[in-house]
């Protein structure tokens, strides 16, 4: 008698072990009750009837997804291999079973096909200097069709981007060719700017004779300083100012007496003409 009653009570004590299931707050349980999606359950004790109910375990946390490497060809026909990586996870257990049969396959394809297609359509300059907007473009990409399997994508990050030997060395030059270019402007750009100050600074001597004077001290003096064997003799501004009045007083005198000598010379002419002829 009592073995007809343990029987069953083992047979209950069975069931109920199998049918207590504990899920972590990270996990939640999809059950279905005979094939059936019947609701998401979790986190914490959950009971899944055997042979009638059924459950499958979905991660909510973070999904760290490594893209393969891929090789892509850009705008410019150059070809390159570019590996990235993925930041995902699961927002709606449901559609994520029942939707897809496997999203993480899944979602790691779509990354690979749209990692090729997004840096195709771009030149490899904008691929080296414009890593930013790419990420943001795949990852919009991305997340919006993994909206339909309840998947979100929270970030795509292009780790590497590698060149053949040859590509690397031509970067290489037109990096320097642009780096002389910049020199080249740069030193125009400080020749313009010391000539206009130059002028400035003649203007300004011209408005004042005392800084020309100054300026004609300053200069003496830093000559002066040096260990050489030239003499230098100060010669003031007011003696230049006074040969050149009179270099102007001579010029205007030798001038005027040409002038006159040039009009005495048709009036004797035609005295001598009058005075033959009478």
């Amino acid at each position: 008698m009592m073995l007809a009653y343990l029987v069953p009570i083992v047979l209950l004590v069975l069931l109920i072990a199998l049918s207590i299931r504990i899920l972590p707050e990270y996990k939640r349980g999809v059950v279905f009750f005979l094939g059936r999606y019947q609701a998401v359950k979790g986190p914490g004790l959950i009971i899944v009837i055997p042979l009638i109910q059924s459950m499958q375990k979905v991660d909510l946390r973070v999904i760290t997804m490594d893209v393969p490497e891929q090789d892509v060809i850009s705008q410019d026909n150059v070809t390159v291999k570019v590996n990235a990586v993925l930041y995902f996870r699961v927002v709606d257990p449901e559609k994520a079973i029942i939707q897809v049969e496997n999203y993480i396959v899944a979602t790691s394809q779509l990354a690979q096909t749209t990692l090729r297609s997004v840096l195709g359509k771009h030149d490899l300059d904008e691929m080296l200097s414009e890593r930013d907007k790419l990420n943001n473009d795949i990852q919009e990409i991305i997340d919006t069709q993994t909206e339909a399997w309840g998947i979100k994508v929270a970030n795509v990050e292009i780790k590497h981007v590698d060149l053949d030997e040859s590509m690397i060395r031509a970067i290489g030059r037109q990096a320097e060719a642009e780096r002389e270019r910049r020199a080249k402007v740069i030193h125009a750009e400080g020749e313009q700017q010391a000539a206009a100050k130059l002028v400035e600074a003649a203007n300004t001597m011209n408005e004042n004779a005392a800084a020309l004077q100054l300026r004609y001290l300053q200069t003496m003096s830093d000559m002066s300083n040096k260990n050489a064997s030239t003499i230098v003799f100060p010669l003031p501004m007011d003696i230049m100012e006074a040969f050149k009045h009179m270099k102007t007083k001579g010029t205007a005198s030798g001038g005027a007496g040409s002038g006159s000598g040039a009009g005495q010379g048709p009036d004797s002419g035609i005295s001598t003409e009058e005075t033959s002829g009478a």
